[in-house]
């Protein structure tokens, strides 16, 4: 196991600690999460779980961790979800694995969303490439909307959206994430707010890191 791996390992393991018996869990998508889904494998409570995507699903079911679909909770207790970055205040990049949609849904209906990373995840500011994803609708027009981003050539979501990223500066993702929000054809995009996030844990060496957000 690599030094990032077992940092990965840790912070993922210092984060299913965090799940309690009786609680409704949301479950990411991701290498990091992969560590966490064999931390509560074999583990003795009693947990309701939606996954973030299909890949998570899968395994959590192999590994024995209840999963239901997230058509009948309103609210969950805990969302534990890695990330691509993390900005010194606080703002996520998500959606190299292209589940930023259902990761912000599982995200923003948890009470609390925690982030598990490994130490290179942390950056001095954000950098591109930013996923969206896309309505198949307009597709060229919101393309020509965004002004720089590139199709990634993968399949679509599970929910049919087609996958592309940002590759224009992000020097103030506060502002992007707005004008994202107000253009036409996206439907979502891997800008995470401060105000999403409850707790960040970071393996670093042999430890881990706990970090609270401003907001």
């Amino acid at each position: 196991m690599t030094d990032v791996q077992q940092e990965k390992r840790l912070a993922a393991e210092a984060a299913a600690d965090l799940v309690e018996d009786g609680m409704r869990v949301g479950l990411g998508t991701g290498s990091t999460v992969a560590f966490l889904l064999d931390a509560l494998a074999g583990r003795e409570f009693d947990i309701r779980c939606v996954a973030t995507s299909v890949r998570t699903e899968e395994r959590a079911r192999e590994l024995g961790i209840p999963v239901e679909p997230f058509d009948t909770l309103d609210r969950l207790d805990l969302a534990i979800d890695g990330a691509d970055q993390i900005s010194p205040d606080g703002w996520l990049v998500k959606g190299g694995g292209a589940a930023h949609t259902r990761e912000k849904i599982v995200a923003a209906a948890a009470d609390r969303f925690v982030v598990i990373a490994s130490s290179d995840k942390p950056v001095d500011r954000l950098r591109p490439p930013v996923p969206l994803e896309l309505m198949g609708f307009g597709l060229q027009a919101t393309l020509t909307a965004i002004g720089r981003a590139e199709l990634r050539g993968v399949p679509p979501s599970p929910d049919g959206g087609v996958i592309a990223d940002y590759t224009g500066r992000v020097d103030d993702p506060q502002a992007l994430a707005a004008y994202f929000d107000a253009t036409p054809g996206i439907l979502e995009h891997g800008l995470f707010s401060p105000t999403l996030v409850y707790e960040i844990l970071v393996g670093r060496g042999d430890r881990v890191q706990r970090l609270v957000p401003s907001s």
